[in-house]
């Protein structure tokens, strides 16, 4: 009989690619989602943040300008479905009001964040890391000088992140529930500007949270936009049907301007979260500021339970 040939030696588990890809290692995978994030918010001194949602298709005032001039042009030639191209531009128009508004908030929430006299980053403007309003989130953060964070998705089609993200904390998740956990669990306040089903989906979950006070932390909801919203939600018929109670709707606000905007996050934030300071039991003192999950047993209002 031969002898058989020496062997090298075996991959190290977590050097084994094929292992941790395979759905064996779908733990693995998880538990990197979640401390690769927390490792880089710990090391960029992250304690806490603002998310902002709404449409990946809005585009700027001067990009939804630029191809209704293209499409308007004499003598350019018309698609087939010109008429409705032509309509699409011209509500793309309209819509670039609020790419330029979340621009301009997350601008003015930036300023006033960065002369907050904390060692760590404070309300740090934080989006889905793709185009539309969450560009221009990131886009207003950027131009007052601050960092903001961007929790991308991988996705069937490319969705690249946008490049006004701090490339320190650019993050690419592959579980939406590990992306929506760190949307969650940092955040202060949300502002949700007019989007589609995305956005629909994130609000609902912050509200339930909010609700069902699953989160140790008061959290500010500001929704953008009346006109919008109002033709998209019929709230009260919750409550007339005896879904939800008349207090839940006060779970969040409508806003309708940046100022407006600035003023409730400021003011709230102010009022809940520096004002207020809760006790947090953080492993680290560089920690980001995650919210602890509201026990069943007796405890304070970090969610951590007391002695007796």
């Amino acid at each position: 009989m031969n002898e058989p040939e020496i062997l090298e030696a075996a991959p190290l588990a977590y050097e084994n690619q094929e292992f941790l890809s395979s759905a064996e290692g779908r733990a693995l995978r998880i538990l990197a989602e979640y401390s690769e994030p927390l490792s880089r918010f710990r090391h960029e001194r992250i304690q806490d943040t603002v998310v902002f949602f709404g449409s990946a298709r809005f585009a700027s005032r001067s990009d939804a300008e630029s191809a209704l001039e293209l499409l308007e042009r004499p003598g350019s030639a018309q698609p087939a479905d010109f008429e409705h191209q032509l309509k699409r531009a011209r509500a793309a128009v309209e819509m670039a009001r609020y790419y330029e508004e979340a621009r301009e908030l997350a601008n003015k929430l930036t300023k006033w964040s960065m002369e907050l006299p904390y060692k760590r980053s404070r309300f740090v403007v934080t989006s889905g890391g793709g185009p539309g309003i969450m560009e221009a989130a990131n886009r207003g953060a950027f131009e007052a000088g601050g960092k903001t964070i961007g929790l991308n998705i991988r996705l069937p089609y490319e969705q690249y992140p946008n490049r006004y993200i701090s490339p320190e904390l650019n993050f690419e998740f592959h579980y939406f529930f590990m992306r929506k956990y760190w949307f969650a669990y940092l955040a202060k306040a949300l502002v949700v500007f007019p989007g589609g089903f995305g956005t629909l989906d994130e609000l609902f979950e912050l509200l339930t949270l909010a609700q069902t006070q699953k989160l140790a932390k008061k959290i500010l909801v500001l929704i953008y936009g009346r006109d919008y919203w109002n033709k998209i939600l019929n709230l009260p018929a919750l409550v007339e049907a005896g879904a939800v109670s008349e207090e839940d709707l006060e779970l969040f606000t409508m806003v309708d301007s940046p100022q407006e905007g600035f003023e409730m996050l400021r003011d709230g934030l102010t009022k809940y979260h520096l004002q207020q300071q809760i006790p947090v039991r953080r492993e680290k003192d560089d920690d980001p500021d995650i919210a602890a999950t509201r026990s069943r047993h007796k405890g304070g209002s970090d969610g951590v339970p007391r002695p007796e």
